[in-house]
């Protein structure tokens, strides 16, 4: 009974009165129009104090006085009742026992009077003196869980406690129920007045048994896997989370409140690795004073390459995209951050026009080339392989033989985990744009060409992660392919990362590729991203499994077998030794692979598709 309050105490007693009231006024009730005689109201002391006693240890057994009464809900009504049913039950045994049985009709008429009476006090004091104090202006208040009893929760309660209470948006306002602590010593002891109710692992039942609305994980200088463990257990539930940043990342200021700083759980943090590390001054000494093009540059990839290339200082960089409506997103994005201090040139061309992309490289003469142009959608380039085949294989090698005629110094392509071993026409068209950039490498003099392979990026163009969020905001159920098929991820900013880095590092025709940690379950990522939305899988949102797509596999590889791998200054990035390319025969294959994907005849085209990429087995 270490944290017995007050309020307890006052519950307790209130039920005692009640219980003794309720027998001695129906006692004389039910002797008033003789339904019962004298000698009841000669047991009545021993009534009562044996219902008393019996009734009073069964809610405290139950733990009726554990949970504060002014968050009392249906759940807790019910089981008071089930608890005075038990101790009624006992106190008659035992009085039946004693050779002092009482009337059925008095009892059972004392069980539903007392029973009543509880309950009722129960909700009366809830919604009448409650509503009167400052406790009853926080009821509607969100009930929160702080993770971490440490300094930085200890700080996030003070500010909780001194904030204003804000009647207009009483869902803003926060009540703190209790903390949640890994820390041994600090278990089921109270902090500012707040008890630690368990450790991390025991968030999902802590939340369940104090109904938590909302957690705010408070552990800003947590190693990144405990942080992943954490956010884990807190995606199991159906709370509101915010987490509060790193400690490099915080503002520490009289005017900038710390819990100001917390952020949304984001779908990344359950990624299951850390975040990936890279040398951005290698990067800056690669990018600054340079003439860059990144062709796709309206792209999910292509648009955040143009991002970060902004902010290393280029001598210009050009956007070519076919599509003007995400061009002119991210022009207008740039002309907004930067003004006129960013030399940008934004066109709009197809890399498949071999004489529009020659004009381009004529004028502009790109010393950094970063091809993100492609079809990547994989069950539509099922439906039109030649499409693919012309934009992918056609459209790289237009602009890596035109990155090599005009002289640029580096030629980085973007490629894809699924170009490994491919299932599907996309993943074969980006192995063969592989083999193309290997080619380029062998055979050329100045320029260097290098390729880099990932797996799925985050919030992409034809990531999971946006139809996922679709789905589940439109009320419809999420769809999975199949319950066991996983992929590896990243985030967007990685990707464009690694594309710097390993353009910086590259020495001509290597294939880098990330070390992206263990592969993700695509159930699993959906689970979590219901839960991010405070609903509970399965429960408030179905998810359907449809059946793998015409190429899909349950398992994508990084790395081709026989390319090996070979470490670089980044121990998460490795390079694939290069593949020596027969050049007449990919010419010639290249040649007869044209002629059928300018003809339209999408069965010669995957049949000649597989001729050119002996790794690539359709699965249509």
């Amino acid at each position: 009974m270490k944290n017995f309050s007050y309020r307890k105490v006052i519950l307790l007693f209130a039920d005692i009165f009640i219980i003794v009231v309720s027998g001695v006024l129906l006692n004389y009730a039910l002797s008033l129009i003789g339904w019962i005689g004298p000698e009841s109201s000669k047991g009545l002391l021993y009534y009562l104090v044996m219902n008393v006693i019996t009734c009073i240890l069964t809610m405290l057994a139950g733990g009726a006085y554990r949970r504060l009464w002014r968050y009392f809900n249906i759940k807790d009504y019910f089981f008071c009742g089930i608890f005075m049913a038990i101790g009624f039950t006992l106190s008659f045994l035992v009085l039946t026992m004693l050779g002092r049985r009482p009337r059925l009709l008095f009892w059972g008429s004392f069980f539903i009077v007392a029973t009543v009476g509880i309950l009722l006090f129960r909700y009366l004091f809830k919604r009448t003196f409650i509503d009167l104090t400052d406790l009853g202006q926080r009821e509607n208040a969100s009930r929160t869980l702080i993770v971490g009893a440490g300094r930085a929760g200890q700080m996030i309660l003070r500010e909780i406690k001194n904030a204003d209470y804000d009647p207009k948006n009483p869902s803003k306002n926060l009540a703190v129920i209790g903390f949640a602590d890994d820390d041994i010593l600090k278990q089921r002891v109270s902090i500012g007045g707040v008890p630690v109710l368990g450790t991390t692992p025991e968030i999902p039942k802590i939340c369940e048994e104090q109904n938590i609305q909302g957690i705010i994980v408070a552990i800003p200088s947590c190693e990144e896997e405990e942080k992943r463990k954490i956010l884990s257990y807190c995606s199991q539930t159906s709370c509101d989370i915010k987490v509060i940043p790193y400690i490099s990342e915080l503002i520490f200021s009289d005017d900038k409140q710390l819990i100001s700083q917390a952020q949304e759980i984001k779908i990344e943090d359950l990624l299951g690795r850390k975040p990936i590390e890279f040398d951005r001054r290698k990067i800056k000494e690669f990018i600054r004073g340079k003439v860059c093009m990144v062709t796709g540059g309206g792209g999910s990839i292509g648009s955040e390459l143009v991002r970060q290339i902004a902010a290393y200082n280029p001598e210009q960089v050009i956007i070519v995209d076919i599509y003007e409506n995400n061009a002119y997103d991210i022009q207008q994005e740039l002309v907004l951050e930067y003004g006129a201090d960013l030399n940008l040139v934004t066109l709009i061309a197809s890399v498949r026009d071999y004489d529009k992309m020659e004009s381009i490289f004529r004028k502009y003469r790109p010393q950094l080339v970063f091809h993100a142009a492609a079809h990547k959608h994989v069950p539509l380039m099922e439906t039109v392989p030649e499409e693919a085949v012309k934009n992918n294989i056609f459209g790289t090698y237009n602009v890596a033989k035109l990155a090599q005629k005009y002289g640029t110094d580096k030629f980085v392509m973007i490629s894809t985990d699924k170009a490994v071993n491919p299932t599907n026409v996309m993943g074969a068209t980006k192995r063969a744009c592989e083999m193309i950039i290997q080619y380029m490498a062998q055979t050329s003099t100045h320029t260097e060409y290098v390729t880099t392979r990932f797996g799925n990026v985050l919030g992409s163009n034809g990531s999971v992660i946006p139809l996922f969020r679709k789905q589940i905001e439109s009320g419809s159920p999420v769809t999975v392919t199949h319950p066991d098929i996983i992929r590896y991820f990243m985030t967007i900013p990685e990707a464009v990362s690694l594309v710097l880095e390993a353009g910086s590092m590259a020495k001509g025709g290597e294939i880098f590729v990330l070390d992206m940690g263990a592969p993700v379950k695509i159930t699993t990522l959906a689970e979590n991203l219901i839960r991010m939305y405070g609903k509970v899988p399965y429960k408030d949102v179905q998810i359907i499994f449809t059946g793998l797509r015409p190429g899909e596999k349950l398992f994508e590889e990084l790395l081709m077998d026989e390319e090996g791998l070979q470490s670089t200054e980044n121990k998460k990035i490795f390079i694939g030794n290069q593949i020596q390319i027969d050049p007449d025969e990919l010419n010639r294959k290249l040649d007869d692979l044209k002629l059928v994907a300018d003809a339209n005849d999408s069965e010669k085209t995957v049949a000649l598709l597989s001729d050119l990429v002996p790794t690539f087995h359709h699965q249509a």
